[in-house]
């Protein structure tokens, strides 16, 4: 589409006009309005009240774990697209944070929320939860570094900003509060600020082509981090979804 077609023209300009350009705060400002949204939607102001319905939280768990086994590939392809051993290092560091407490957590909620166990192995994916899948598959058959770290930035830098503007808060549920601290701790910051740095290296000496390809994964992420906190809050789902 033409916001695509125009995404390489509009970097150098944006950037010129700034002493510190960052190449993923340009695409943050490009996905404006979805990122705040997704950012202060009501899912995260209910979670960190506790006020979050336990139905909710439960459709939300369901799909967000089904994307483990993907969200894994993606860091493993990250991993091997890497341009040296030091910007490995963090991303296989991570990958083991991601398959221990964070897959800890999910079984730790998902018992205390009773949730069967064909939801936890075999869920029906929802549409926003299809639309991750595919843009992480995607993102994985690219064979360039910065194609693959667009939507892992968006799924980290989201969470932390989110995570970190609720973070004074203590909610009772283990399940709640626990969600929170995953994402607003100094370990996982500076892995953000990491991640981002890489991207902001790479972006502004991608090809014209290339750079078009970055910024529409990474709107599309923003969009899809939008809609899956939308689609939590629907009871049933309609034929086919």
């Amino acid at each position: 589409d033409q916001r695509t077609a125009m995404t390489d023209e509009r970097y150098e300009p944006w950037a010129a006009g700034r002493r510190n350009a960052r190449f993923t705060e340009w695409l943050r400002e490009r996905s404006e309005p979805a990122w705040t949204r997704a950012a202060t939607h009501r899912f995260t102001t209910e979670l960190a009240d506790g006020t979050l319905a336990d139905a909710v939280m439960r459709r939300y768990l369901v799909q967000d774990y089904s994307f483990l086994d993907s969200f894994a590939m993606l860091l493993a392809s990250a991993i091997v697209k890497a341009p040296s051993l030091a910007d490995r290092i963090p991303l296989c560091q991570f990958l083991g944070v991601v398959t221990s407490d964070e897959n800890t957590y999910f079984q730790r909620a998902f018992d205390a929320l009773a949730v069967p166990a064909g939801d936890r192995s075999g869920p029906s994916l929802r549409a926003p939860t299809r639309g991750f899948h595919a843009l992480m598959a995607e993102a994985v058959r690219c064979e360039g570094y910065a194609e693959t770290l667009a939507p892992l930035v968006v799924f980290e830098w989201l969470y932390l900003t989110w995570a970190t503007a609720v973070s004074d808060r203590a909610p009772r549920a283990f399940h709640h509060a626990e969600w929170i601290t995953l994402h607003a701790n100094p370990e996982f910051a500076s892995f953000v600020a990491w991640l981002r740095g890489q991207l902001d290296r790479e972006g502004p000496l991608l090809s014209r082509e290339r750079r078009s390809r970055v910024a529409a994964s990474f709107g599309r992420a923003v969009e899809l981090e939008l809609a899956f906190f939308d689609e939590a809050y629907r009871e049933s789902r309609e034929p086919g979804r």
